[in-house]
């Protein structure tokens, strides 16, 4: 029975009732049956092209075991599991496990896949970072690429470019040495079994041959391209990202097939030459050239002394589980003094979801994101107080500061001690390797600048560096900016337990200590863990560049529509400036690892909120 047929023959008390909630349904009840006039369809709720379909007291299906509001259960194997942003990538990743190649083969070939599928937050001309569980080591290691300012741009120089004190977000002044494929490279020197070419061959098939843009890449891929070419943009030329990405005058549309030939190109350099086809051969000869021609700072030079670090990562027990933070020059340690402080209350009496958790949690973010505006840096340029700002009994100070009947203002970091849009994948193998990695171009698709046939966009990291005289972050020549991408690992009583990430800016610490603390705290799954509803705030009296102006001294509260309404009205209550939810909530992959007797057992859960899966086997 066609369904218009059906609604017609429905009772008149029901088709009644229908028509008062969506008047529109009654068209669906006229027109003339004979010819089958256009007027008997239903009409659409959501035309083609519109980006949101929003009924904000419509939620999800029902589910019979697990969290209600969960949207789908892990993934479960014994011999390997991925999890990405995209599933050709994650597909990819399985496929490379398949095929014989370790978890640091597989999460590579999935990079190089994302650098074309997800080119709104990664690519090669980004920076990366890696927490691996070593099973030979029985710990967790890792490896920091990030890229440095370019030798040749002065102090000086820096600030004769900015805006409002800080440097703007777009233009050759934002670039820094690409540090992802060095990382790669790296990273299959110690851990790969598969030969390196055989990394980029699926990449390569999918930029030549093409894949449908799905929805959430499709509208990123639009707002950036706007952005570059809007006016006053700093943008120093925007032919070649055009070229790239609306190659027939247009972004592509959910849907419609893309082709990225340039970067399939770069990647056979690649795959032939190794990192110094990138580094110091024929691509870093191109891209010295670019530079030059537009007026920017990179040169050869600074491509050739890139070198990723390997290095132990910071590390807070919360509750019982080791939880694991980068260090070098990123924020890694936010989420662990974070966790530090919300230790100190009992959130599982609390009550998930309740105004008292969230509002501990946040106060906890404010708490921490002062000293990482005040600290962190560089350490190869400062000395940054670790051991004090991790420590249980400075966190114990700060949690001291928290009310729950009142919102701290102002906030301040902690006296120490006196010392002189990226994507996040996982992927573990049949031998308990497990990597958790995080690549990034910084804001969205980056600077807005691609190298003359490249098929990249190099990333506008640069422009997290202070100004400040004095500040640990201050810009300098050859030092490493500020990096807010962080990948996550904890562990329990010295085994692997989670490899995890959540993607986006400020919010990964925000979003990683929800992550432990809905797990934790709450004993929700994986899955469940992810799809919970997040908060998110901005705003701090100190920043490190990346905060919006002009937010009053407690920032902005932004809740996901899943938050409970009792919740949001205690909040607001309590006096938190409410935002409008943005969709900033960071996007979330994770492998958790058991051990069922002799049986390694991998669980994989993927994030709801953009386009990506996850995969065992």
């Amino acid at each position: 029975m066609r369904r218009r047929s059906f609604i017609a023959a429905l009772p008149l008390a029901v088709t009644g009732s229908i028509a008062s909630v969506h008047p529109s349904l009654a068209i669906a009840q006229s027109g003339d049956s004979k010819t089958g006039a256009s007027n008997t369809s239903l009409p659409k709720f959501q035309p083609a092209g519109d980006e949101r379909f929003v009924r904000p007291d419509v939620h999800a299906g029902d589910r019979v075991s697990g969290a209600s509001f969960a949207s789908r259960s892990a993934a479960m194997g014994c011999s390997g599991a991925a999890g990405t942003a995209h599933p050709i990538a994650t597909l990819t990743a399985i496929e490379t496990l398949k095929r014989g190649g370790s978890a640091i083969d597989a999460a590579i070939a999935a990079n190089a896949c994302l650098g074309f599928l997800e080119p709104t937050s990664s690519g090669i001309g980004g920076d990366c970072y890696a927490m691996i569980w070593d099973p030979k080591l029985a710990k967790v290691v890792s490896l920091a690429g990030s890229g440095r300012s370019p030798k040749s741009l002065t102090l000086e120089t820096a600030r004769s470019r900015a805006k409002d004190g800080v440097l703007p977000p777009l233009g050759a002044i934002a670039v820094s040495t690409p540090g992802a494929l060095d990382a790669w490279w790296t990273l299959h020197q110690r851990y790969g079994k598969l030969k390196w070419a055989e990394l980029f061959e699926p990449a390569i098939h999918l930029a030549e041959s093409g894949v449908p843009v799905p929805q959430i890449i499709g509208y990123y891929i639009k707002r950036n391209l706007t952005a570059f070419t809007r006016p006053g943009s700093g943008v120093e030329e925007t032919a070649n990202a055009l070229h790239t990405w609306a190659p027939n005058g247009k972004a592509p549309n959910e849907g419609d097939v893309f082709r990225n030939p340039d970067l399939a190109r770069t990647y056979r350099l690649i795959a032939q030459g190794g990192r110094d086809a990138y580094y110091d051969g024929p691509i870093a000869k191109t891209i010295d050239a670019y530079f030059k021609r537009i007026g920017g700072w990179l040169t050869v030079e600074d491509l050739r002394d890139q070198h990723a670090e390997w290095g132990d990562p910071l590390v807070t027990k919360y509750r019982g589980v080791d939880v694991y933070g980068m260090a070098a020059n990123t924020q890694g340690l936010a989420t662990l003094q974070l966790l530090n402080i919300a230790e100190n209350f009992d959130l599982r009496n609390m009550g998930f979801q309740s105004p008292q958790s969230i509002h501990v949690q946040i106060e906890a973010k404010r708490l921490a994101y002062e000293d990482r505006a005040r600290y962190y840096a560089d350490p190869h340029f400062a000395k940054i107080p670790y051991e004090f700002l991790n420590s249980k009994s400075y966190a114990a100070e700060r949690a001291k500061l928290i009310k729950l009947d009142s919102i701290l203002t102002p906030v301040h970091p902690g006296q120490a001690p006196s010392h002189g849009d990226t994507t996040y994948f996982t992927v573990s193998d049949k031998d308990g390797i497990m990597i958790s990695m995080i690549q990034s171009n910084f804001r969205g698709m980056g600077s807005g600048l691609v190298a003359d046939g490249l098929g990249f966009m190099f990333q506008d990291r640069g422009e997290l560096f202070s100004l400040q005289d004095g500040h640990p972050n201050i810009y300098a020549p050859g030092k490493r900016p500020f990096q807010t991408i962080i990948p996550g690992f904890a562990t329990k009583d010295g085994k692997p337990w989670m490899s995890f990430g959540v993607m986006g800016g400020d919010m990964q610490p925000q979003g990683q200590a929800q992550i432990i603390i809905n797990r934790i705290d709450y004993g929700l799954d994986i899955q469940a863990a992810g799809d919970s509803p997040r908060w998110h705030h901005e705003g701090s009296s100190q920043s490190m560049g990346e905060d919006p102006k002009g937010l009053g001294p407690t920032g902005i509260l932004r809740l996901e529509a899943g938050v409970p309404a009792s919740t949001r009205e205690a909040l607001i209550a309590l006096g938190w400036p409410m935002g409008p939810s943005d969709g900033g909530y960071g996007r979330y992959e994770c492998i958790e690892h058991r051990m069922d007797g002799t049986d390694r057992v991998y669980s994989a859960a993927s994030e709801m909120r953009a386009d990506g899966c996850a995969l065992a086997y």
